[in-house]
């Protein structure tokens, strides 16, 4: 599903934020991306998600290079995967509802068809009260939720996750962290980067440790 061979990524002619990076995340699978503060992990996550581009190695995901993607080709294939980054990025003139349905929107989707998917969806997060809310008015967590729920709504190929349980009590933790389970049960492959041991305790999954933009290790 995503191949990295020797991969290194720089700004400009600043030293390299990730470098040597070789991996692959298989289709199906479940795995945290984890690693002290400023080792890299938000930036691999932009990298995985096709927000920034390798300075150096081969990147593929879903079986093509992504040095040779025609400019066109992109939203496509983003549209594959869901993202959700810590600063949420939801568009603050959408209700709580309309935010999490504006990709089937963009794809086209007959609202009737996905009016009864987005209500059970929210109703897993804890905000079927708040659908009708905008994000000026909801809280951290729950605008984490939101992103969380935008994030899953296509059922994407793979998801992408960066502290996705940093803002909620342990509670709605575990009850996100059976959500994305049942995800990947469903056939997504699913990249959590977290700083939280008690929630990669909870599964046995696999763990991509980054320390200084090198993963240290790769079980």
């Amino acid at each position: 599903m995503i191949t990295l061979e020797n991969v290194g990524l720089r700004y400009g002619n600043g030293p390299e934020i990730l470098r040597d990076l070789s991996f692959q995340i298989p289709p199906r699978s479940f795995q945290f991306l984890t690693g002290p503060s400023g080792a890299g992990k938000t930036t691999l996550m932009r990298l995985l998600s096709l927000s920034l581009t390798p300075s150096r190695g081969f990147m593929s995901l879903f079986g093509s290079d992504v040095s040779t993607l025609a400019h066109k080709d992109i939203p496509a294939m983003r549209r594959r995967i869901g993202v959700v980054f810590q600063d949420f990025r939801l568009l603050d003139h959408l209700s709580t509802y309309d935010n999490v349905a504006l990709p089937l929107r963009i794809q086209g989707r007959d609202p009737a068809s996905y009016r009864n998917d987005v209500g059970e969806l929210l109703k897993w997060v804890g905000l079927a009260d708040r659908k009708h809310a905008f994000p000026p008015v909801l809280s951290g967590g729950e605008k984490q939720r939101v992103a969380i729920a935008r994030a899953l709504i296509t059922q994407p190929d793979v998801l992408l996750a960066d502290e996705p349980t940093g803002n909620v009590d342990p509670p709605m933790a575990q009850r996100l962290l059976r959500l994305f389970l049942e995800l990947n049960r469903l056939g997504t492959s699913v990249i959590i980067a977290t700083h939280d041991i008690n929630l990669m305790d909870q599964i046995d999954a696999r763990r991509l440790i980054l320390f200084d933009g090198h993963l240290e290790t790769s079980p």
